[in-house]
């Protein structure tokens, strides 16, 4: 092995993959052999940020992501690999939808799952549907995050847009369809739209119709195992390197992030923080019923991804360091520390809320605050409050599956503020366990990929560091901060749950 877990390219196992990751804040890619471990001489990453605004807007331009996609695989194939990269995968965040022309070419931005502009068809749809049964069958409420509502707005709102394209798709089908000529949904991918029938894996007939599309205009949906053909002959000339790859359907950065932390018996809880989060159990069947505050995503014909996400984790770090002083505190020190009176209360939803409540609209709150608050206390309450959110998917996910054996925790703010996972141990009541590899969504992308191409190999384990244990001494202050929490929550933001 190289160093930082590399190994050298003479040393991997055969077949190779290439992995591809579009993040909130950066594309990124990398090249992995069949153990799953990252090859010397990869890793490659492209910085970008979602266009935002006040009024909920949260896009990006999908023919920028596609042209990063393109100048990755380029840097990760630049070199003699002998044609031993037998395929390349990519995951994206989810949900996202990009209207296509006639000519295969963008009609509209990638509007992400963030962008909260279709509350009011959230509002017009709940009227109209049945939201329990919908969920039960899709294994998603009906909210801003998913397209039945975000497609009716735009029909309602901008309709020469909504007229022009003749397809939808999420953006990695869209950078497919740029780079290799044709595309398909992978099946977490076409799950995260609210759209597929969680236990048949076809697009549903009633959410289709509410949202004015038709399935003609939605790409075929493929399990991992199933890959893209009829790839444009040009795709070898321009990347010799992948003449011979099999190209797998884009999954949702969700279901990458599970195989990457290690989370895939139906027994670890995988837990994500990066600018958004997740607490995600990969079951192993077709759950019969979901609890009203989580959602269910078939991810292929036997397995389901089970649990609830955070808008706002890493954003509501980079938020508070770019909007109040610290004054030179440091942050990880100060989440690290004994819990102690006088920390505001907030419910940190800058960009809406989905698990538990599904509040679309709902904004932050901040509540408790004195001339005595300072920078300091309100990072805390902050993320006090993320890690309070946390806790509440925790408990619906435990009505299906229990507890837990391990909770594993990756992501970017995990490895940034390793003090904060102690408040989170306290705030769940259960161990922690910091998943410590670097990148374990696009790791987990090459491990899908492997899955098909390489599936009698062993694979390398997860690197994790000392697991945290809830410290008894702070429980009583994190049962009193949830029941405060839940009563500001309903005061504010409360939305009835489908029962």
């Amino acid at each position: 092995m190289t160093g930082k877990g590399r190994v050298a390219l003479e040393d991997a196992l055969e077949p190779l993959v290439v992995a591809l990751d579009v993040g909130s804040t950066a594309s990124r890619g990398d090249v992995y052999d069949a153990a799953g471990r990252p090859v010397e001489g990869g890793r490659r990453k492209v910085a970008h940020q979602f266009r935002s605004g006040a009024d909920g807007t949260s896009e990006i331009d999908p023919d920028q992501v596609a042209d990063e996609i393109g100048t990755l695989l380029t840097d990760l194939v630049d070199r003699p690999l002998g044609g031993r990269v037998a395929g390349v995968a990519m995951d994206t965040f989810a949900s996202s939808l990009v209207g296509v022309g006639a000519d295969g070419r963008a009609v509209s931005p990638c509007y992400t799952y963030a962008d909260s502009r279709c509350g009011r068809q959230v509002t017009a749809l709940r009227s109209e549907l049945d939201e329990a049964q919908v969920q039960q069958r899709t294994g998603c409420r009906l909210h801003s995050s998913y397209l039945p509502a975000r497609l009716r707005w735009l029909r309602e709102t901008d309709q020469d847009r909504f007229a022009a394209a003749e397809r939808w798709m999420s953006l990695g089908e869209y950078v497919h369809l740029r780079l290799l000529g044709t595309t398909a949904a992978g099946t977490s991918t076409a799950a995260w739209t609210g759209l597929l029938d969680r236990r048949t894996g076809r697009w549903d007939p009633e959410l289709l119709h509410a949202a004015g599309v038709g399935a003609h205009q939605l790409s075929e949906v493929r399990d991992p195992d199933h890959p893209l053909s009829d790839v444009d002959p040009q795709v070898g000339t321009r990347w010799p390197e992948l003449a011979g790859a099999r190209w797998f359907a884009p999954i949702a950065d969700g279901f990458a992030s599970n195989l990457g932390a290690g989370a895939d018996d139906g027994r670890t809880a995988a837990l994500s923080a990066a600018t958004s989060g997740a607490i995600r159990v990969l079951v192993h069947d077709i759950p019969e019923r979901i609890p009203p505050g989580l959602w269910c995503y078939r991810v292929d014909s036997h397995r389901s991804l089970l649990g609830g996400a955070l808008n706002d984790v890493g954003r509501v770090v980079s938020w508070l360091e770019n909007t109040v002083q610290l004054d030179g505190a440091d942050p990880d020190r100060l989440l690290g520390a004994a819990p102690g009176s006088g920390t505001p209360l907030v419910l940190p939803y800058l960009s809406g809320e989905r698990s538990t409540g599904w509040a679309a609209s709902a904004r932050a709150v901040i509540s408790g605050v004195s001339t005595a608050t300072d920078g300091p206390a309100l990072l805390r309450g902050a993320m006090e409050g993320v890690a309070l959110s946390y806790a509440r998917i925790a408990d619906q996910l435990r009505t299906v599956v229990g507890d837990p054996e391990r909770i594993v925790a990756s992501g970017r703010v995990t490895q940034d503020l390793p003090g904060w996972l102690q408040m989170l141990a306290d705030a769940l009541g259960a161990p922690v366990e910091p998943v410590t590899i670097k990148r374990a969504t696009l790791h987990g992308t090459a491990l899908h990929a492997l899955e098909v191409l390489a599936p009698d190999t062993a694979r390398a384990p997860v690197e994790t560091a000392p697991t945290l244990h809830p410290v008894p001494g702070h429980r009583d202050h994190y049962r009193g901060r949830a029941e405060q929490y839940d009563q500001l929550y309903r005061a504010v933001a409360v939305q009835d749950p489908p029962s």
